[in-house]
């Protein structure tokens, strides 16, 4: 109870806090999108090199207006082979977030909701500009374990276990790379610490990371994000579009229980961060923008077509 409290007490204090904040999509529009999921882990036991679960990722976003977005995704199994609990139809996200730039230098993202990896609570995300190449991140989150299928089957705890990230980003304009130190305590209770250096191309990012946790100890890995296109389209009230992005991650030990965080937002990725590249833009924000919207009106085409 104490810890729902504090958190509560500081999303109050944030949100009195004047700010400033400019998005590039309208409000009231409403994003459809589909996408596919990967998991995949080595396996010796029962006569096969790889495990794989494939995933639909269907999902809906809506701009509410003045940084409001309310997000949600569903997780339809194609191939299965991890066992009965990825066999189901079950809610991957859906959530409500309230982002806020205050002054030039603070970012905040205050999330509610279902997350993934099954946990259900609250979130709050933050970042301090220092300069143009250095900023500090920071992330508390108390959740519970939620699991909700729409076979009927469903279970769920109380929201009571803290969770935690902190630590700086750097960000090297002439290599376009971005190189993030982050650690604290991770959703199965395990403690770590995790270094990545990402290089930002067009449309894509190529990450290596190295980590350390109280669960596996060492580990290391790569992980690749590709922005999909259309890269170019006109925003429309209602907007059928792929998913943004795609991303796979490989860990040299692939302990499921080890430095995992819950994601969000249905198309959070490590390219774009947490964060809209419209409050306060830092580090690959300030590059060319992936996606180009310009404007669709329904109404202006139709009268342009008589």
């Amino acid at each position: 109870m104490k810890k729902t409290r504090l958190l509560a007490l500081l999303v109050a204090v944030v949100l009195s806090v004047p700010f400033y904040a400019e998005s590039q999509s309208r409000p009231g529009d409403v994003d459809i999108f589909m996408g596919v999921e990967l998991k995949y882990r080595d396996v010796f036991f029962n006569g096969r090199v790889f495990d794989f679960v494939v995933n639909l990722t269907p999902g809906v976003k809506w701009n509410m207006g003045h940084d409001w977005e309310l997000g949600a995704q569903v997780l339809v199994p194609v191939i299965n082979q991890f066992g009965n609990s990825y066999g189901d139809v079950r809610i991957g996200v859906a959530s409500i977030a309230k982002q806020i730039g205050v002054g030039n230098r603070w970012r905040f993202k205050f999330s509610g909701g279902q997350f993934s990896y099954n946990r259900y609570g609250l979130d709050v995300k933050s970042m301090f500009i220092a300069n143009k190449w250095l900023a500090f991140q920071g992330e508390v989150g108390l959740t519970g374990y939620c699991f909700f299928a729409f076979s009927d089957s469903w279970a769920a705890s109380t929201p009571e276990k803290l969770t935690f990230l902190v630590g700086p980003q750097f960000w090297i304009a002439p290599w376009t790379t971005q190189i993030n130190v982050r650690g604290g305590r991770y959703v199965y209770g395990d403690y770590g610490a995790e270094i990545e250096a990402m290089r930002h191309f067009k449309h894509t990012t190529v990450g290596l990371f190295a980590s350390y946790s109280s669960q596996a100890k060492e580990n290391a890995g790569f992980r690749i994000t590709v922005m999909l296109p259309p890269y170019k389209s006109k925003r429309r009230k209602v907007n059928f579009r792929p998913a943004s992005n795609f991303q796979i991650d490989y860990r040299n030990d692939g302990s499921p229980y080890s430095t995992r965080q819950y994601s969000t937002d249905p198309e959070q990725n490590a390219r774009q961060g947490w964060f809209s590249r419209d409050i306060n833009p830092w580090g690959p924000d300030t590059m060319a923008p992936d996606f180009i919207y310009t404007d669709g009106d329904d109404r202006k085409e139709k009268e342009d077509k008589k």
